[in-house]
């Protein structure tokens, strides 16, 4: 069997409310990109992948050129597996790991439709019935992200991520916290993330203004040198995030002690097999996991559940519905959070299929 025509759309993607994050940096409406790989037997696989804008070095009007460079790769390319491509299209093209998640999840897709499995069969066994949920809460005035946090908490969330640095102010960043607390109470996880952009000493300020509280920090600075001087100034634990992409960035960050959790993201490493090793050295340096992507719809969503629910027990820290924060949503069944948590679909490979009228139109074809 063999990959004979390649289909990608571009759909844009609007959040339910402004997503305010450090360094004015905002989350809108962004471009999602949605790949289709059909085989001669006429199965199909789906990825897609979400840059956002000055988030990461990914952009998302540079993903229809990587597939097409990468297209003669695919296009032909008998399928025995995933790895083996993928080893191939890193040859063939070098980073870009954005795109290549794109192509991964989708050869992923295709893989469970083959062998007529779930996809977290083939990650290695399903470990939990359904998966904890964070919220992500947009930088704004601290009484309103309380307000947040508290609706959030009626519906069972029980972890929440508090976004820091919009105003560059670390007293309402410490506010921000302080009052997020206060609205959920002891217990649930509440962790602050400045997304790589605050100075040591903001960072250090704020987190020695929160101290007292069961908060935990997450990459508040661009490096991780300067993130491990804001752990040891401060005592918290922390959350890499940005600074991990990987084998090597896990490893120098478990070295300097900044790796309590780490989110483990699936356009930064290059889609689920990198993701999948990622994973192996993670659990081995016994660190908790956050299994996401960066930004996206239900495709994308729907690969993070799966390798969430094959992650391996008390290794995994939470997972996001990035679907729920975003329409159009792409795929009309797929699953949604209850209870503040998630399970993954049922079905082989992803367990969703797109709905073609959201879709539109596809901006490449090739066969």
């Amino acid at each position: 069997m063999s990959v004979v025509k390649l289909s990608l759309w571009s759909v844009d993607l609007t959040s339910h409310e402004n997503y305010y994050m450090a360094e004015r940096k905002s989350c809108t409406t962004v471009a999602s990109h949605v790949l289709c790989l059909e085989t001669n037997e006429g199965l199909k696989g789906w990825g897609e992948v979400c840059p956002i804008p000055h988030y990461l070095p990914a952009f998302a009007k540079g993903v229809p050129s990587a597939i097409v460079e990468m297209a003669p790769e695919i296009l032909g390319a008998e399928l025995a597996g995933v790895d083996a491509l993928m080893h191939r299209l890193d040859a063939h093209l070098i980073g870009h790991p954005d795109a290549k998640s794109l192509v991964d999840i989708a050869l992923w897709d295709l893989w469970g439709k083959i062998t007529e499995q779930p996809l977290y069969a083939l990650l290695g066994g399903r470990t939990r019935r359904d998966m904890p949920l964070y919220h992500s809460i947009t930088c704004i005035a601290p009484d309103e992200m309380a307000r947040i946090a508290r609706e959030a908490y009626a519906t069972g969330i029980r972890q929440f991520q508090v976004k820091l640095g919009a105003d560059a102010d670390w007293q309402a960043d410490a506010e921000r916290l302080i009052k997020v607390r206060e609205a959920v109470g002891m217990g649930p996880i509440v962790y602050g993330d400045w997304n790589c952009g605050a100075t040591r000493l903001q960072a250090t300020r704020t987190g020695r203004a929160v101290a007292h509280l069961d908060v935990m920090l997450e990459q508040p600075c661009k490096t991780l040198e300067d993130c491990a001087a804001v752990r040891q100034a401060t005592g918290l634990p922390m959350k890499l995030d940005e600074g991990a992409h990987d084998l090597a960035t896990l490893l120098t960050a478990y070295e300097l002690g900044i790796m309590d959790a780490v989110a483990l993201k699936l356009s930064k490493f290059g889609g689920l097999s990198a993701m999948r090793r990622a994973r192996d050295l993670t659990v081995h340096l016994g660190a908790e996991i956050c299994a996401e992507c960066t930004w996206g719809s239900d495709i994308v969503t729907a690969a993070a559940l799966h390798f969430a629910a094959s992650t391996p027990k008390g290794a995994l820290l939470n997972t996001c519905d990035l679907s729920g924060y975003v329409s159009p949503r792409l795929c009309p069944e797929a699953p949604t959070r209850s209870a503040g948590r998630i399970a993954p679909p049922e079905g082989p490979g992803l367990g969703v299929t797109p709905d073609l009228d959201v879709l539109g139109s596809p901006i490449l074809e090739l066969e």
